[in-house]
C-alpha cells in the first residue's frame, strides 16, 4: 500500500488522541475554576470534543472498510481506535458524574488526579505520534513505560483520594458515595490510557 494511505491510519490515531488531550485539559480547567451552576455549559464544551472524536473515528472506519491492504492488522486498527475513543468518552463521564451527583465543590485530590491525568493522556499521544515508525523508533518503548508509570501513579492517587473521603469527619454519606464514584471514573481514564499502550505494545510484538 502507498505511504500516503498508510499514513492516514496513523494520522487518524494522532488526531483522535488530540481530542483526548483536549478533553483532559478541559476537565482540569473545569476543576480549577469550578462553577457548579454552569456545569451544563462545560458539559456542552466537553460533548463537542467527544463528538469530534467520534467523527474522526467513523471517518477512519469508513476508510478501513474500503481498504484491502492495511499497514497493521484490521482488528488492531479497530481496537486501537476504540481504545483511544474510550479515553475521551471516560473523561466526559467524569464531568457528567459531577453534574449528576450535584457536586458543589472540587476536592484537592481531584485536582491532583486531573494534573496527573493530563500528563498521562499527553504521553499516550506522544506514543501514538511515534507509532508509525514503531519498528525503528527509539522512544516509543519509553513512552509505553511512561504511560504505565503514570497509570500506576494514578492508581496510587486514586486510593489515597478515596481513603481521604471516607476518613473525613462530618462528611455526609451521600457526598462520600458520590465522590467515590467520581474518583472511580477518573481512575477509569488512566486505565483506558494503559489499554492504548497495551494495544500498541501488542502490535509491536506481532510485527517485530
Amino acid at each position: 500500500m502507498s505511504k500516503k494511505k498508510e499514513d492516514k491510519y496513523f494520522n487518524s490515531f494522532i488526531e483522535m488522541s488530540s481530542y483526548a488531550c483536549d478533553a483532559a485539559r478541559l476537565l482540569r480547567e473545569i476543576f480549577g475554576n469550578y462553577d457548579p451552576d454552569n456545569l451544563d455549559i462545560s458539559i456542552e464544551k466537553m460533548h463537542a470534543i467527544e463528538h469530534d472524536a467520534d467523527v474522526a473515528k467513523h471517518t477512519m472506519t469508513k476508510l478501513l472498510a474500503k481498504e484491502f491492504v492495511t499497514p497493521i492488522e484490521r482488528e488492531d486498527i479497530m481496537e486501537l481506535a476504540s481504545m483511544i475513543d474510550t479515553v475521551t468518552d471516560k473523561t466526559e463521564d467524569v464531568l457528567l458524574r459531577l453534574y449528576m451527583f450535584n457536586i458543589r465543590e472540587i476536592r484537592e485530590d481531584a485536582i491532583t488526579l486531573a494534573d496527573m491525568l493530563v500528563k498521562c493522556v499527553a504521553s499516550m499521544k506522544e506514543a501514538l505520534e511515534e507509532f508509525h515508525n514503531f519498528k525503528k523508533s527509539k522512544t516509543i518503548n519509553e513512552k509505553i513505560i511512561e504511560i504505565n508509570y503514570l497509570e500506576e501513579e494514578g492508581d496510587r492517587l486514586y486510593t489515597h483520594a478515596v481513603r481521604n473521603v471516607f476518613a473525613q469527619e462530618g462528611i455526609e454519606g451521600i457526598e462520600a458515595t458520590a465522590w467515590n464514584q467520581v474518583f472511580h471514573y477518573i481512575e477509569d481514564v488512566f486505565d483506558a490510557c494503559e489499554d492504548v499502550a497495551d494495544v500498541i505494545e501488542g502490535v509491536m510484538m506481532k510485527n517485530s
